[in-house]
């Protein structure tokens, strides 16, 4: 029988490698950040994570309500981010890029039609924000020489404070997905709809990098991108998908 955290884990770690080497990851690992090109990456995080939570809570099957744990929400973390990066008025600054948009167009799509497969999305995005976030999180205060309790309130979780906490959570969220007594055919799907999340989210990155090129110059740009490239199998289109 095919243990869902299990099949999740080894079925998305190609494209975890290839999330973490888009040249927007690599120059963020490297310090090559800046508050313009961070607050727009977090402006259309905002987006998808208040979309995505809006699903999660408003779930009626008991399978995708077992998943959702308010403890892990990260859009009124954001806002307060870009209340800090933007000034108040930060929501009349802010838009999805178009990336941003497919993306959201796949949560909408998967709320109305197929809510299970948000379980991917789920997955994707905070088993992420709990592991490596955190050491994202030391490099923009590090880069950014961030005041004291200011801008990166999007990588804490306050109902998990410390790294056992986060362990202990981690585990018990595993442990929830592999509760669900899901048959092979839907493991499958949701382990498909991961690999097409690390794809959506890599696309947003991607949308990003022109600007993230023009401020650190071309000659940067090859010397970290080019570096431990891996090598790339197809993925997903997800500009194939209808915003």
């Amino acid at each position: 029988m095919t243990v869902l955290s299990l099949a999740l884990r080894e079925g998305t770690a190609e494209a975890h490698t290839l999330a973490e080497h888009t040249a927007f990851m690599k120059c963020f690992v490297r310090g090559l950040i800046t508050p313009s090109l961070f607050r727009q990456f977090l402006a259309n995080l905002y987006f998808v994570y208040t979309d995505l939570e809006a699903a999660l809570a408003s779930a009626t099957g008991d399978r995708l309500r077992a998943m959702y744990f308010p403890e892990l929400n990260r859009s009124g973390q954001l806002a307060e981010d870009l209340a800090f990066y933007y000034g108040e008025d930060w929501r009349d600054q802010i838009t999805p890029l178009t990336a941003t948009r497919v993306y959201l167009s796949r949560i909408h799509d998967l709320a109305q039609s197929d809510p299970l497969l948000l379980i991917a999305h789920s997955y994707t995005r905070y088993m992420g924000d709990l592991s490596g976030g955190q050491a994202l999180s030391k490099i923009v205060r590090s880069q950014l020489t961030l005041p004291a309790g200011k801008g990166t309130a999007f990588y804490e979780f306050p109902a998990l404070p410390t790294p056992e906490d986060k362990k202990a959570f981690k585990q018990r969220y595993r442990e929830t997905l592999d509760s669900l007594s899901l048959d092979e055919v839907a493991i499958a799907r949701i382990v498909k709809e991961a690999n097409f999340a690390f794809a959506l989210n890599c696309h947003l990155m991607h949308a990003l990098e022109s600007e993230l090129k023009a401020t650190i110059g071309d000659q940067m740009w090859q010397s970290v991108v080019i570096e431990n490239q891996p090598s790339r199998r197809e993925q997903p289109r997800p500009e194939a998908v209808a915003v």
